[in-house]
């Protein structure tokens, strides 16, 4: 996949190129690619536009590609993105341009919650002939109930995948990203108007403190005390020990 393509979008255009072309880039419609002297994936884009004439008139369709291009879409493409046709049709070449088809039908809305899974897969559906419709809606020749190819009544395109898988695959797609393992919690922040409760248990190593400090006063009061009597006469010091 070509890395310019966004990890979302190149896990869909899999599950695309998956069900459209299971061979891979080279794949022609039917898979008739086999037949060709020159890969189509070696061939500029203005070469390839003038070969899927033949491939419709030889094959029944000029799908082309991992995606399977039909002919107007290349030449709409090639216009829209100001491209010279000189360009190869490589298979990092096919991934841009199915990326574009993508952003084409809503990539970016469906994304950001502007457009439902069901609105986006119909326009998929649109693009892509292999996949389903997600509901029942009028197709381009007929109405369609969930789980038909746009294009159903053609004679030539019929849903390849369930409506279900898709349904999975969008969701995946859309799905948030993880946050980064290892990353430090936040700190908890009390609430405000919710004052801490203060611990059932007094501190113990105050109450020592404060223990501590009344025995040391009484043996200082204790030595004040004896050094007052000390100093006194010994007809006072008669007085109180009943002399």
């Amino acid at each position: 996949m070509d890395k310019s393509v966004p990890p979302g979008a190149a896990l869909l255009l899999d599950f695309i190129g998956q069900t459209e072309a299971p061979q891979g880039y080279e794949t022609i419609y039917g898979n008739n690619h086999h037949r060709l002297k020159t890969p189509i994936t070696h061939r500029t884009l203005d070469a390839l536009i003038k070969a899927q004439k033949d491939f419709t008139r030889r094959y029944g369709s000029s799908a082309s590609g991992r995606y399977q291009f039909m002919r107007a879409t290349l030449k709409d493409l090639k216009a829209e993105l100001g491209l010279s046709g000189a360009e190869v049709f490589t298979p990092d070449m096919q991934d841009r341009l199915a990326y574009h088809l993508l952003k084409r039908r809503g990539y970016a809305d469906f994304m950001a919650g502007r457009i439902s899974r069901q609105e986006f897969g119909k326009r998929l559906a649109m693009e892509w002939a292999s996949l389903p419709v997600l509901a029942p809606c009028r197709g381009a020749h007929r109405q369609l109930q969930r789980g038909m190819s746009y294009y159903a009544g053609d004679a030539l395109n019929k849903a390849l995948v369930s409506p279900e898988k898709v349904e999975a695959l969008l969701d995946r797609v859309r799905q948030p990203e993880k946050p980064v393992s290892g990353r430090a919690p936040s700190p908890t922040v009390p609430l405000p108007g919710k004052p801490e409760r203060p611990s059932a248990e007094p501190d113990r190593s105050a109450r020592r403190i404060t223990i501590g400090l009344g025995l040391g006063g009484l043996l200082m009061l204790a030595y004040s005390a004896w050094e007052w009597l000390s100093s006194l006469p010994c007809s006072y010091l008669n007085l109180f020990c009943g002399g």
